[in-house]
């Protein structure tokens, strides 16, 4: 977290910004390793200058921010001392750069702030910008990419009991249920809310699962469920078959299958043809490798990104999309997804989670392993055709 927070500075700096105001409960938790405020009640925010880290928060987790947060000041919110009024004292107080007067130029997360906390913000500060954090979280340290490893594993776990669960007459939503259960029983959370899609449903890249689908006999199976454990989050999809799959099954697995095996060569064999100083690669190059090798096979386009970033949330930066402009670098950490989703038939999709070592970083991962520039799975299940 010191690291994140010298790196936000130095963007400050070089964005002439006097201080920032965070908002959103997964930069608060990337920047002062605390996760417990809500993410539907505004229950807290940071305020970052160059020279000091604020937590303004209320009397029910004062306790606990003095135990766990170490290098931020906390500022009591009460019906004394209100979020406008802590901050415009801080405004006050500060001088920025040793100029005298407050603050004034800030940046905000606008994204995540409503029009009313807009205004407020307006009123205490001169001015107020966008400043992203988000993308600061795209590179992952060490520590970041073994607690993702450590959630793909329970997720591989995962994988393996709610096979045995697959059976005649189960409902989506028992299944959904059974996957949660088994995630919460091992000590993690749900990153997202399990998509079980039985049949014609498997079409429908985010079916919500219903006690009234039962599982019948010559059914797709479609699971997409992620962990978070320790803060971090993994998300992976696999496609079973409920009965003997037929041909055209089997075409169309082997076509999603083969779309994400070219994908992630692309990956491997552009990585380590780049010098060490350009290790970067475009998003929307990985996206097309994929999706034109799909419509090259007589299949629909993906409906969707082909991938998305995994971290503190199961999306995140970088994108892997036809428009993004992201680029994938040492450190990231994202998904690779292709599906092929035919109406009235169903759909497969197989996804996994990937980081792009980084060989110029020590690592302790879950199995000790040669490091490289390249990309490696976290997500481990097996992606043969499985039939029940």
């Amino acid at each position: 977290m010191y690291k994140a927070i010298s790196k936000v500075r130095r963007q400050m700096l070089k964005k002439n910004f006097d201080a920032i105001l965070v908002s959103s409960v997964p930069n608060i938790t990337y920047l002062a390793g605390f996760s417990s405020f809500s993410k539907d009640e505004r229950e807290a925010y940071l305020l970052i200058t160059q020279n000091q880290n604020y937590i303004l928060t209320d009397g029910r987790y004062s306790e606990a921010v003095k135990s766990k947060i170490k290098n931020f000041k906390l500022i009591e919110i009460s019906s004394k001392l209100t979020f406008e009024k802590a901050l415009k004292d801080l405004a006050k107080k500060h001088s920025p750069r040793g100029e005298a007067g407050k603050i004034k130029q800030v940046g905000f997360e606008h994204h995540d702030i409503t029009v009313a906390e807009h205004k407020k913000f307006s009123s205490v500060f001169k001015t107020i910008k966008h400043f992203d954090i988000d993308n600061f979280r795209a590179i992952k340290s060490n520590q970041e990419i073994l607690a993702i490893e450590k959630a793909c594993k329970l997720g591989d776990e995962t994988f393996k009991y709610i096979l045995k669960k697959i059976k005649l007459g189960v409902s989506e939503k028992e299944l959904a249920f059974e996957i949660e259960f088994f995630i919460k029983k091992a000590g993690g959370d749900i990153s997202f809310p399990p998509i079980v899609a039985f049949g014609k449903n498997s079409a429908i890249p985010h079916h919500k699962p219903t006690e009234n689908t039962k599982l019948r006999t010559q059914n797709i199976v479609l699971l997409d469920f992620g962990v978070k454990l320790n803060d971090y989050c993994s998300d992976m999809t696999r496609t079973v078959f409920f009965g003997s799959a037929n041909a055209e099954y089997k075409k169309i697995y082997r076509t999603v299958l083969a779309a994400q095996k070219r994908a992630i060569e692309f990956l491997s064999s552009t990585f380590h043809s780049l010098p060490l100083h350009e290790k970067q690669i475009k998003a929307s190059q990985v996206d097309k490798v994929a999706r034109t090798y799909i419509l090259e096979k007589g299949f629909p386009t993906i409906p969707h990104s082909l991938g998305h970033g995994v971290g503190l949330e199961v999306h995140e930066s970088p994108r892997l999309s036809p428009k993004s402009k992201d680029r994938l670098k040492p450190g990231g950490v994202f998904t690779i997804e292709p599906g092929i989703y035919i109406p009235g038939f169903g759909g497969v999709r197989i996804e996994d989670v990937v980081v792009i070592e980084n060989s110029g970083l020590p690592r302790r991962p879950l199995r000790r392993e040669a490091s490289k520039v390249g990309p490696r799975l976290l997500t481990k299940s097996t992606k043969e055709i499985i039939e029940i």
